[in-house]
């Protein structure tokens, strides 16, 4: 089927965004672009596809990409109307680029990064990561954004997704107010109150993207697959604080669903 890069999100998929955390785009961006970010993440971390004698390593982490390829995976139209009807139109920053990537090869290693977590958004230029902040408005995050740079099936090492936890963490969240909770707070019981939510697999083809409520509890896992998985795991910045003044954008509805709440 041709890719159609103009297309919108379904009121059935920003419906399931709300409900459930996170909408799955494919052909988001082309295999082409994947293949050239691809090839530039393997000059990057000095290895070659055609020499997996030398993957020894369960992940390799390369930071943030600013090159062309990576610019306008970013920022196909496709996606663009997607971050307008999610977080609302003129109320994200266009990506300058993707990352991080976290590289993830077959190996029987644990890599050291496979907890259940949630991504938080402020105070971290407190050099304890644990002392990061989230709080109920989702303050200087907008999204979180996975974007697959291979075809990632289900041994391929494929990021874990609890559906539906993003409500409970707002939920969580909200007594914490304006100044938000840390990491530390968060994790204190290893999000046991996300254990029940059913768990997606994000798999899909090269150029596929998920499109992730803030919130969403989420965990890496070992690869047991044969080839290498590429993604990006960026955030979508917000142009401002939340603005009440404004129609709630479902990223907030979502939210506000949660904690039966207005603000």
């Amino acid at each position: 089927m041709p890719r159609n890069e103009h297309i919108s999100l379904t009121p059935s998929q920003v419906r399931t965004f709300i409900d459930e955390g996170f909408v799955k785009i494919e052909n988001a961006f082309s295999t082409e672009l994947a293949e050239q970010g691809r090839n530039e993440l393997w000059t990057d971390i000095g290895l070659s596809p055609d020499e997996p004698e030398k993957w020894v390593q369960p992940v390799v982490r390369v930071g943030f990409k600013s090159s062309p390829p990576f610019i306008e995976a970013a920022n196909t139209p496709q996606l663009r109307k997607a971050y307008d009807q999610l977080v609302g139109e003129g109320r994200w920053l266009a990506p300058k680029g993707l990352g991080t990537f976290p590289i993830r090869f077959p190996s029987p290693e644990s890599s050291g990064d496979d907890g259940w977590h949630v991504d938080v958004s402020f105070g971290t230029d407190n050099p304890d990561f644990m002392e990061w902040r989230a709080n109920v408005k989702s303050s200087r995050r907008a999204l979180l954004m996975l974007f697959l740079f291979s075809d990632v099936g289900p041994d391929d090492a494929p990021t874990m997704i609890r559906k539906g936890s993003h409500a409970i963490i707002a939920r969580e969240l909200l007594p914490y107010g304006e100044a938000g909770a840390t990491l530390r707070q968060l994790s204190a019981d290893g999000y046991a109150s996300t254990e029940g939510c059913e768990v997606e697999l994000a798999t899909g083809a090269a150029g596929t993207v998920y499109l992730c409520h803030p919130f969403l509890v989420h965990a890496a896992q070992p690869h047991r697959g044969l080839r290498p998985r590429f993604m990006a795991q960026p955030p979508l910045l917000p142009k401002g604080e939340f603005d009440p003044t404004l129609r709630p954008s479902p990223v907030q509805v979502a939210i506000r669903q949660a904690c039966g709440q207005t603000f």
